[in-house]
């Protein structure tokens, strides 16, 4: 069984910063694409940032240059640093990892209960 667990949400004032975390367990054998999503209330989820297995990102235009995506796959954690948030930052964030349970299986795509990221105008 596997899961994904998210952390470091919070409340915070507009032009604050928040680290999230995104910790993956269990009978892992390698994680391709860690990214973060992320879902406002009565809007569809959307893609916040990418990361492949060699580090390589990608980013929304609403958070390029203020967020960080990095991962750690010793510890198959993933990061998300936020900066100069803004109240529309406002959402419940999602991270999903691709995962293979073996050597010769195919990627599955599993996903965090999400967290909460409240930013105060």
């Amino acid at each position: 069984q596997v899961q994904l667990v998210e952390s470091g949400g919070g409340l915070v004032q507009a032009g604050g910063s928040l680290r999230l975390s995104c910790a993956a367990s269990g009978s892992i054998f390698s994680i391709s694409v860690m990214a973060w999503y992320r879902q406002a209330p009565g809007k569809p989820r959307e893609l916040v940032a990418t990361i492949t297995g060699d580090n390589s990102t990608n980013y929304a235009d609403s958070v390029k240059d203020r967020s960080t995506i990095s991962r750690d796959n010793a510890k198959n954690t993933a990061y998300l640093q936020m900066n100069s948030l803004k109240p529309e930052d406002t959402a419940v964030y999602y991270c999903s990892a691709d995962i293979f349970l073996g050597r010769l299986t195919l990627a599955t795509r599993y996903w965090g209960q999400g967290t909460q990221v409240t930013v105060s105008s």
